[in-house]
């Protein structure tokens, strides 16, 4: 395995070679503290704005007790709401997708245009103190990355793109804005932390450990690194062919896409976006996952793959192994992940040292501690220090 490393003086952070502790992993406290200094201010990830093609079309999004619509407007552009009429707070919309000429409350009937605009109140007369030009639907920050659209509850970070700014042209070929849902989204919920997911994704170390399917494609080209904002992940097949029947048909099949570099023809690349995004990039398809938190310890994963217009048999067999292949992985890391929530229960465990190889686990931690101080105390603080933070 290969690493960039992104290592600072132990001398000016004594924590530096150090995880976090085991009680940020299941404490309420702590998960109410990084909600609102770590989660509402990140970008979330919506859909792709091939998803809301005509006018009236709508994805929502659920995170942090927040339902969140992206919506196509009549004038062809996109905007995101709180799914929230401001009535008497009614959910406007149920459900993942839909289409709608107009958003109309079903508890009173206030209707709302695709451009947010309060436009029409029953019994008008009976609300003297209701102005309707600010009564429109609460506007979300929203920010349009390479055909995929993310919001943000609350603004004051970097944007998407300045975010993968390092990796714009590793990006380019795939061409993003030209992709397509290949499947639905999914929800997998696990009883873990969400930092767990994550941290689990961007590790290294356990690769030639506990995926041996991984390890069989990748033999030791697996590489890892970390920049201010992103993890980056990858690994190029080897030509050796697998003795597992479906990676070796995956191995044997992917056909050439000629709108790829020749170094990205057998290459799986992964990208962490801080804090809870993640990106896989194959040369057959693209998917995205987000560990959305639930509480303390429970996540929602929520996924779906896209990819470009291509017919041939060869890059339909590719992506149902490519599916197949995922999913023991996956099976793997649901394991792993709840072996190390279990162990973090342990009021005897505090941190574990991390390896100078383990770089973005370092650039996780160390963004964790300086978002919350107190991440590096070994026990919990008395009840209610978040309050007086």
């Amino acid at each position: 395995m290969t690493s960039a490393h992104m290592i600072r003086d132990p001398a000016t952070d004594p924590d530096e070679h150090w995880s976090l502790p085991g009680w940020v992993y299941r404490d309420p406290e702590f998960f109410a503290a990084e909600k609102a200094r770590v989660l509402r201010p990140s970008w979330q990830i919506v859909c792709h704005e091939s998803d809301v093609p005509h006018p009236g079309d709508w994805h929502s999004l659920g995170f942090l007790g927040e339902s969140i619509l992206v919506v196509r407007g009549d004038d062809g552009g996109l905007r995101a709401f709180l799914n929230v009429c401001r009535h008497r707070g009614s959910r406007l919309v149920d459900g993942a997708s839909g289409c709608a000429r107009k958003l109309v409350c079903p508890y009173h009937g206030w209707t709302y245009g695709l451009d947010g605009a309060l436009t029409g109140v029953p019994f008008r007369r009976d609300y003297p103190a209701l102005d309707t030009a600010t009564s429109g639907l609460i506007p979300v920050e929203l920010e349009r990355w390479q055909g995929f659209l993310f919001v943000r509850l609350q603004g004051g970070g970097p944007s998407v793109a300045s975010m993968m700014a390092p990796y714009a042209a590793q990006i380019a070929p795939h061409r993003f804005a030209d992709l397509r849902a290949i499947g639905r989204v999914t929800l997998r919920p696990r009883a873990v932390n969400w930092k767990n997911v994550g941290d689990n994704y961007s590790d290294g170390l356990h690769i030639p450990i506990a995926h041996p399917g991984l390890t069989r494609l990748f033999g030791k080209s697996y590489g890892v690194e970390a920049s201010g904002q992103v993890d980056r992940m990858w690994g190029d097949l080897v030509d050796r062919p697998s003795a597992n029947p479906s990676e070796r048909a995956y191995q044997a099949l992917l056909p050439r896409a000629d709108h790829l570099p020749e170094a990205a023809q057998r290459q799986w690349l992964y990208f962490k976006l801080w804090p809870n995004i993640a990106f896989d990039i194959y040369p057959d398809q693209v998917d995205f996952m987000q560990f959305l938190p639930v509480s303390a310890s429970e996540t929602l994963i929520r996924e779906i793959s896209y990819a470009l217009p291509d017919d041939r048999r060869e890059m339909r067999a590719a992506r149902y192994l490519n599916w197949r292949i995922n999913r023991q992985v996956n099976a793997e890391d649901t394991v792993l992940i709840q072996r190390v929530q279990d162990g973090m229960q342990s009021e005897r465990f505090s941190r574990g040292p991390l390896a100078l190889s383990e770089v973005c686990l370092r650039n996780f931690c160390r963004r964790m501690r300086e978002a919350i101080p107190q991440s590096r105390l070994p026990t919990p603080p008395a009840p209610g220090w978040s309050h007086s933070a």
